[in-house]
């Protein structure tokens, strides 16, 4: 079975590099890797000193501006440049943890009617322990299955998937009518949503791991919420009742519970100030329609997407 990998990229340092070793090294071929990069002068700068093509013949580089990129449309313009059975998406800052992460993945997406199985993500060396929490709470060490017959009792998390590790069928793919065109986040749960209405079922392979995580800080958390609010927002047919925040207050729990246990109590003031701030940036981002636009670009992390002629018009 071919499999490439495709991994929007901007900006690269040379950890890229590394994650490019790492794929060639799998138990499972990786046939092609496209990059999709955002501004060509960062690459070139990056790639100056080495002979790329010689090194690394099977990437496949392909450029765009910064105001062309969208979370959606470059993810599907990525897939368009490959011919393969399964595609696996990726972001630039994970690190497979061995050479076993595209074998797991093929294993969870080979199961009965399954469209799209995602990795666990592990938390960096540098990772704080409030976010260290947070990546066994959205990534336990148990793989799972989820249908339409979890919504219920999962809720939103029934249709959670990441696109920071996430393989997916083509044929269904193609079915579905692939990533959506135009999004300010959450192009991955968005086709899980659609996958799983449909009738397929979404893998979460806990053996396929990633390194990935951040630190970041309340004010980012908030510019980050706020795009997570705009896209559920935009898409009612998705997230329309069903209801988030109670996921959102079971994850605070847990986190303030492993702090105490850690000995970490002195950072669960911290904690709060980073949850209010996440839901802040939620809720304005749920209401951003009865906003001014110039508000609107202060308040959100991926400011281009708004700049976009297509978008400018707030829906």
């Amino acid at each position: 079975m071919k499999v490439d990998v495709i991994i929007p990229v901007y900006k690269p340092d040379s950890s890229l590099f590394k994650l490019m070793d790492r794929l060639q090294v799998q138990t499972v071929p990786v046939h092609n890797i496209i990059l999709m990069n955002t501004e060509e002068k960062y690459f070139q700068e990056l790639i100056s000193d080495i002979d790329f093509r010689e090194i690394y013949p099977n990437v496949k580089v392909y450029h765009l501006s910064k105001k062309e990129f969208d979370h959606g449309g470059t993810r599907r313009r990525g897939v368009r440049k490959s011919d393969a059975e399964v595609f696996v998406m990726m972001t630039q800052d994970a690190m497979p943890k061995d050479e076993r992460l595209i074998e797991y993945l093929l294993q969870g997406l080979q199961k009965e009617n399954v469209a799209a199985a995602y990795a666990r993500q592990l938390p960096r060396e540098d990772c704080r322990p409030i976010e260290r929490c947070l990546r066994q709470f959205n990534y336990p060490e148990t793989s799972r299955i989820k249908s339409v017959e979890d919504l219920e009792t999962l809720g939103i998390k029934t249709y959670f998937c990441s696109n920071v590790c996430c393989a997916y069928r083509r044929d269904i793919y193609e079915t579905l009518g692939g990533f959506i065109r135009h999004t300010i986040f959450n192009e991955d749960m968005i086709y899980a949503a659609a996958a799983i209405k449909a009738g397929y079922r979404i893998a979460y392979v806990a053996e396929a791991e990633v390194i990935h995580s951040h630190n970041y800080t309340c004010k980012q958390q908030f510019h980050r919420n706020f795009d997570l609010g705009v896209s559920q927002a935009k898409h009612p047919e998705v997230f329309e009742g069903i209801p988030s925040e109670g996921e959102g207050i079971r994850s605070v729990k847990t986190t303030a519970r492993y702090l105490y246990q850690q000995r970490q109590a002195r950072l669960i003031p911290y904690l709060f100030l980073q949850s209010a701030s996440k839901y802040m940036g939620y809720l304005l981002g749920k209401h951003y329609r009865i906003l001014p636009l110039s508000l609107v670009y202060i308040l959100s992390m991926n400011k281009d997407y708004w700049r976009r002629k297509e978008i400018r018009k707030i829906s």
